[in-house]
C-alpha cells in the first residue's frame, strides 16, 4: 500500500474529536511505523472524511495513558482497555482538516484499521481534495 493513499478507519465519536483539536492520541492495539499525511475514514459510513499526519507512535503503559489523558480523551481507566498493549499513534495536530464535502469509497472485505484507497476511490480527487 503507497503511504500516502491510506485511510485510517475511525468511529464517529472520536473523529469528532480529532476534528475539534482535542484528541491528538489515537489509541490502537498495535504500533504503527506509518508517518505522514493519512486519510481519515469515518467508520461504517463509506467515506474519507479528513486527513492528517502521523508524526509518532508512542507504546503506553498505566502512568503515560493517565498524564496523556487530555491527548487521547478515553475516560476509563487503564485497566478497562481492551488492548493489553495500547499505542498512542500521535496526530500533528496542525495538520488536522475536515472535508467540507467527504468523499465515497468502496470498502473492501476485511478491512478493519487501513483502507488501500488507490484501490477504493477516485484517487486524483483525494489528491487535490481541500
Amino acid at each position: 500500500m503507497t503511504e500516502n493513499c491510506r485511510g485510517l478507519i475511525i468511529k464517529g465519536k472520536w473523529l469528532d474529536k480529532i476534528f475539534a483539536k482535542k484528541k491528538v492520541w489515537e489509541i490502537r492495539s498495535s504500533p504503527t511505523n506509518i508517518r505522514g499525511r493519512i486519510f481519515l475514514i469515518q467508520s461504517g459510513s463509506g467515506m474519507v472524511v479528513g486527513e492528517c499526519n502521523i508524526v509518532d507512535c508512542i507504546k503506553l503503559d498505566k502512568k503515560l495513558f493517565e498524564q496523556g489523558r487530555k491527548h487521547h480523551t478515553i475516560e476509563d481507566a487503564f485497566e478497562k482497555l481492551s488492548y493489553k498493549h495500547p499505542y498512542a499513534w500521535v496526530i500533528d495536530i496542525d495538520s488536522i482538516k475536515k472535508y467540507v464535502c467527504p468523499l465515497c469509497y468502496k470498502h473492501p472485505s476485511g478491512a478493519v484499521i487501513w483502507v488501500d484507497l488507490m484501490k477504493c476511490c477516485e484517487y486524483e480527487k483525494l489528491l487535490s481534495h481541500d
